[in-house]
């Protein structure tokens, strides 16, 4: 150990002295002299660090020795007076640079709490992701409920230890206090639970949509392997993107944030609660409250009132329907109506929040009625705002028309006699928006982050290898040993055969043959190292979704399930790398050990993607009608709202494909300049930054999330934003400036509470009531939509539609 001496001199003969002013740390004007205890000259030991504070304490050069108080702002010194921590300021202002490798990891406890976590999350969300207010149920929820329950297990498991027969290893239920390495694993588990599994839609559009089966053999191998895919891009870029110090990823401080917040002692303030205590008086709350809107009065989650007034005017219901308009006045009282589609607006930042709802308001108040009201693309033959296909008539397009029924791919000569694709001009526009969207993100990170990205990297580059800056890196290496790269290659040669045989064995029922399938491999690979350099320092992932769609639509068209399961395979898996990439981080700066964190996300994985798997297959056997809401009792919520535009897309660029579609032979290739567009649109924003670098408002002007705010469109409508920005905006601005203290203190728990206490009256709701056909009472507030019925009619003349006038 070291002793702290306060100095008021600048130099000390065998001693070095520091300002702490000079590291930020608005401490005393004085220096703090390092000394070692036997009067050694400091320079002579190798590393020593300590933080600021009134009461300093100090560490081993390893960071070891728990610290018994510490503040947020820390540093470490080494013998040449040097810094010798992360070359970032808020990882230095956030992660703490101490371990202690003593703490147990893989614990009972781990495992049990985390694949009831994985599992049950998996579970909500795939079980909501069929109904029409879909929920996604993040993995904070189980990060703020599994702590008291850990405690809980400590404090009452035998503490007895196990020996393994012939074998000298043993084990322990309770291995002794709850801690915090413990929660990180289980929150991993959680994550790997709440991320989703993107295949998923194949089955239920296959099933649901298409009335065509599917081995469940073939389709648990998709659901897996698009999602162990993942490991091997992720084994091949770790070295860079996870010990670099200069690939930050900067989403992961908010966790660590929070995971210091809840293992901090924390006293009940007088007349107030606790964290814990304020998450299960709001999830009990949110529980007992969600009867009304999920069973008694499922109306209120969209009330157009606009539609009440003008009941018979097709106009004005188009312009008031939350659900199938405008949504000018329509509102939810509803918490999934705000956070079901957009995520939760608490954890949102304002910035974020009113570029999202400046792109809302450009396309639906602007752009939109613009472009219908001109008729541009025969617009008034079809709905206002659709995500559904039609034929030329402005009738909902016949696909089985299209196809062979055997071979399942188009019929060109019957495609000729029938009728070109057309879309609502709404879901048209949305396709160019989405074009857009992926040439505005790569400008807009060239201009605004290329030379700190192209400086992070050149760093990183230099910083790979023997010799690490970082005090995090540095300690992982020397406290724990990394994972060995055949673990990662192994799951990436079993993940490519496994896929192979699912598109290639079963009847082909896949249809995408192996060359597909590895050209799939290929683009993720290609893009998982410069896309993750973006993310890890910027916070924002371009997709591929796109792309992908594009480059199989012309190689191989007319294959409506090829093409969805490329994109799967070629963006989803590439997702998954950085999501795994994300995860290691996050390991990193807690002081997980490799192994165990590579062990935990990987049966988190095979957990998650066999529940997911298991309840939509269950769900898609078990529903009558579901995903086809003509059909469904009224009251019914199992509309299927992201498998219909999942649906749509397969038909857009599979079905037809983009030569049909975006080329000269389609309605819409004028849809092709927006990737011009995209391109272009940060570049204004640039230049006025440099015009004006004062300004910083202008910086937070963000293209690329304005444009794409579409992309979350036709899925969430409405009622959706108008209810999400108002929350956001009240929680994020009103109550941030005024409340901060509260704000800092409540708000990430008010959300995770929230989205709890609504997923676990929605499965008691279903299991109780509505697994038995009952709805709720049969009265006007029963239909789950929002009383607007003529929004979704035509206005062209002539046009016939079911329970529309005919103009």
């Amino acid at each position: 150990m070291l002793n702290i001496v306060k100095s008021t001199s600048t130099t000390a003969d065998g001693c070095i002295n520091y300002n702490p002013r000079s590291f930020g740390i608005d401490h005393s004007s004085n220096g703090w002299l390092i000394r070692a205890a036997n009067g050694e000259r400091t320079c002579s030991l190798r590393d020593c660090h300590f933080v600021s504070g009134q009461n300093m304490t100090l560490y081993d050069h390893d960071g070891s020795v728990p610290q018994s108080e510490y503040s947020d702002r820390h540093l470490r010194i080494s013998g040449d007076g040097e810094v010798n921590d992360n070359p970032i300021e808020e990882v230095r202002l956030t992660v703490p640079i101490t371990d202690d490798p003593s703490l147990p990891v893989l614990t009972f406890r781990t495992w049990v709490l985390g694949i009831l976590s994985c599992g049950l999350l998996a579970f909500l969300n795939r079980f909501f992701g069929f109904r029409q207010n879909q929920l996604t149920v993040s993995s904070v929820s189980a990060q703020i409920l599994v702590l008291p329950i850990g405690k809980l297990m400590a404090a009452t498991l035998p503490t007895k230890k196990f020996k393994c027969p012939i074998t000298n290893w043993s084990f322990s239920f309770n291995p002794g206090p709850f801690n915090i390495k413990e929660h990180v694993l289980i929150t991993i588990f959680a994550s790997c639970g709440a991320s989703g599994v993107y295949a998923v839609h194949i089955i239920a559009m296959l099933r649901a949509f298409y009335k065509r089966s599917i081995h469940p053999v073939a389709a648990l191998l998709l659901a897996l392997t698009t999602q162990m895919l993942g490991y091997g891009w992720a084994g091949l870029f770790r070295r860079y993107l996870v010990d670099s110090p200069y690939m930050w990823w900067p989403a992961n401080l908010v966790q660590v944030s929070l995971f210091r917040a809840l293992h901090e002692k924390e006293k009940r303030p007088k007349g107030g609660l606790t964290r814990i205590q304020f998450f299960f008086v709001v999830f009990v709350s949110s529980f007992a409250y969600y009867i009304v809107p999920g069973y008694l009065f499922p109306s209120l989650t969209a009330l157009s009132f606009v539609c009440w007034i003008w009941k018979r005017s097709v106009t004005a219901q188009q312009i008031g329907s939350g659900l199938s308009g405008l949504g000018i006045g329509a509102i939810g009282i509803d918490w999934s109506t705000v956070s079901s589609f957009l995520g939760s607006p608490l954890a949102t930042p304002l910035f974020s929040i009113v570029n999202t709802l400046v792109g809302f308001a450009l396309v639906m108040y602007i752009l939109l009625p613009i472009f219908y009201w001109n008729n541009v693309y025969e617009a008034k033959r079809f709905p206002i705002f659709s995500a559904a296909t039609f034929d030329a008539q402005g009738h909902k397009y016949n696909v089985d028309r299209v196809l062979n029924k055997e071979t399942f791919d188009l019929n060109v000569e019957a495609y000729n006699g029938y009728s070109k694709l057309y879309l609502s001009v709404f879901f048209a526009f949305i396709y160019g928006l989405s074009f857009a969207t992926l040439t505005a993100s790569i400008s807009h990170v060239a201009l605004f982050d290329g030379k700190n990205i192209m400086e992070m990297w050149m760093k990183t580059k230099d910083a790979v290898g023997d010799k690490f800056a970082d005090v995090h890196t540095r300690m992982m290496k020397r406290n724990y040993d990394s994972v060995p790269g055949w673990w990662f290659h192994a799951v990436l040669v079993v993940s490519v055969a496994l896929a192979l045989y699912a598109c290639e064995g079963f009847g082909k029922v896949l249809q995408l043959p192996w060359w597909g399938l590895l050209l799939a491999c290929l683009i993720a690979l290609g893009f998982t190292l410069p896309i993750g350099i973006i993310n890890a320092t910027t916070n924002q992932q371009p997709g591929l979704n796109v792309i992908t769609e594009l480059i199989i639509g012309f190689l191989y068209p007319g294959k409506p399930v090829a093409n969805v399961v490329f994109k799967t395979y070629g963006y989803i898996s590439m997702a998954q790398a950085l999501a795994f990439l994300s995860d290691f981080k996050l390991g990193h700066y807690m002081k997980i050990p490799p192994k165990s964190m590579f062990i935990v996300q990987l049966v988190g994985t095979v957990v998650a993607s066999s529940v997911y798997f298991g309840t939509a297959w269950w769900l898609l056997g078990s529903i009558k009608d579901i995903c086809d809401p003509a059909a469904l009792p009224e009251g019914s919520p199992w509309t299927c709202p992201g498998d219909d535009v999942f649906y749509s897309a397969s038909i857009i660029w599979g079905v037809i494909g983009p030569g049909k579609m975006f080329t000269k032979e389609g309605i819409y290739p004028e849809m092709n300049w927006c990737f011009l567009i995209g391109f272009l649109a940060p570049v204004p924003v640039w230049l006025l930054s440099r015009k004006f670098p004062k300004k910083r408002w202008i910086k937070q002007i963000h293209m690329p999330i304005i444009i794409g705010t579409a992309s979350s469109m036709p899925t969430a409508k409405a009622v959706h934003f108008n209810t999400w920005g108002v929350v956001g905006i009240f929680f994020n601005y009103y109550i941030y400036r005024k409340y901060k203290a509260w704000w800092a203190r409540h708000t990430y728990i008010l959300s995770g509470a929230l989205d709890a206490g609504i997923a676990f009256m929605g499965v008691v709701i279903y299991f109780a009531l509505q697994n038995y056909d009952n709805f709720g009472p049969n009265w006007w507030g029963l239909d789950s939509g929002d009383h607007c019925p003529l929004a979704k009619c035509p206005t062209a003349p002539g046009v016939k539609s079911k329970g529309c006038p005919v103009r």
